[in-house]
């Protein structure tokens, strides 16, 4: 589910869809330092990249270094969903190593 919320994160604005998911989910199964909250704000902060009016540094890239939006969805997109990925692979696993 975190990582759906990352991809989400591309389109909604990260903070406030972070914020929302804390009420979805019932702290009886992940308590406060449930490393489910750690994997979900790696994927609403990261998944924000994925494409570039997904997060606010991307939103200031665009007006400073003057950044076409296509340009970007064309060329640099699958590099952060590839980047994504990779990061929320490595998680899992370094969480199922120790």
């Amino acid at each position: 589910m975190a990582i759906s919320m990352g991809l989400a994160s591309s389109v909604v604005d990260n903070v406030p869809l972070a914020a929302a998911a804390m009420g979805m989910y019932d702290m009886n199964r992940f308590p406060t330092d449930h490393y489910f909250w750690e994997f979900l704000a790696y994927s609403t902060g990261t998944g924000g990249s994925v494409v570039i009016i997904g997060s606010a540094a991307g939103i200031a890239a665009m007006g400073i270094e003057r950044i076409n939006f296509m340009w970007y969805l064309k060329r640099i997109s699958w590099l952060a969903l590839l980047g994504f990925f990779a990061g929320a692979i490595v998680y899992m696993v370094e969480q199922r190593l120790f």
